[in-house]
């Protein structure tokens, strides 16, 4: 399936989990407290706005937030809490589709620069923030580190969370680089809901290549938004990258 086709009306309206998850407030408070940072008085562009959980917040911070999304459905859901005059979007692909305007800061959150497909779309992400960055502006990007060692061989999955009324595994295809994440609701009923995502994994390395072919240079990488050290353990990362500044 395309991404598009993933994030139906059906994703869009389960997505927002007020509160908890990815949605609580030790998740969300370090990601928006660093990008305003980072920031500073300038503009940020969001790929893949989706419903908000980040942009929101920030433009409440008083940053001016623009985003791209490529599905209907999620910026339908964004616009129960905010107008497009307050957070502009602009319906598109995130590896292609221009924002109009110049920004200090463009960011990719929650892995989603995974959800492109093939390294060549990659690649034009990273070249697609470059170009509406003025000199010295940055790219956040915040994404897991593929859990390959956890994988004996003859095994094509690892359970990544597991919790009550929810479990979710990623399966690998190690060949093409490729991995489905499996999510899987459930109640005391006799049937579970799945949701279903593919993603092209990353490594830290080969994220740092894409970066140097946009023009960028890698500013830091932490485990998390807090600055916590990222050491071969991290299970995830955030990468901050910037243009060169000015002569």
């Amino acid at each position: 399936m395309e991404q598009k086709e993933i994030w139906d009306a059906d994703a869009a309206r389960r997505y927002d989990t007020p509160g908890t998850g990815m949605f609580a407030p030790e998740v969300l408070d370090p990601a928006v407290d660093r990008l305003a940072r980072l920031a500073g008085e300038g503009a940020a562009l969001e790929f893949a706005i989706g419903t908000g959980r980040v942009a929101v917040p920030l433009a409440g911070r008083g940053v001016p937030v623009t985003g791209i999304e490529l599905s209907p459905p999620m910026v339908e859901q964004l616009r129960t809490k905010a107008d497009e005059a307050t957070i502009p979007v602009i319906i598109g692909d995130m590896a292609t589709t221009v924002a109009p305007g110049e920004y200090t800061l463009v960011y990719l959150v929650f892995n989603t620069i995974s959800n492109l497909l093939t390294q060549a779309e990659q690649v034009e992400c990273f070249r697609n923030a470059a170009r509406h960055l003025g000199p010295g502006g940055r790219f956040v990007i915040e994404l897991w580190v593929p859990e390959l060692r956890r994988l004996p061989p003859g095994q094509a999955a690892t359970v990544w969370h597991s919790e009550s009324g929810y479990i979710a595994l990623d399966t690998y295809d190690v060949l093409r680089q490729h991995a489905v994440s499996h999510h899987f609701h459930f109640d005391d009923s006799r049937e579970a809901k799945l949701f279903r995502s593919p993603h092209r994994y990353i490594w830290p390395t080969e994220l740092d290549l894409m970066a140097q072919l946009a023009g960028f240079e890698l500013e830091s990488r932490h485990a998390d938004w807090d600055g916590a050290a990222f050491t071969a353990e991290s299970r995830s990362h955030v990468s901050v990258y910037r243009l060169p500044p000015s002569p």
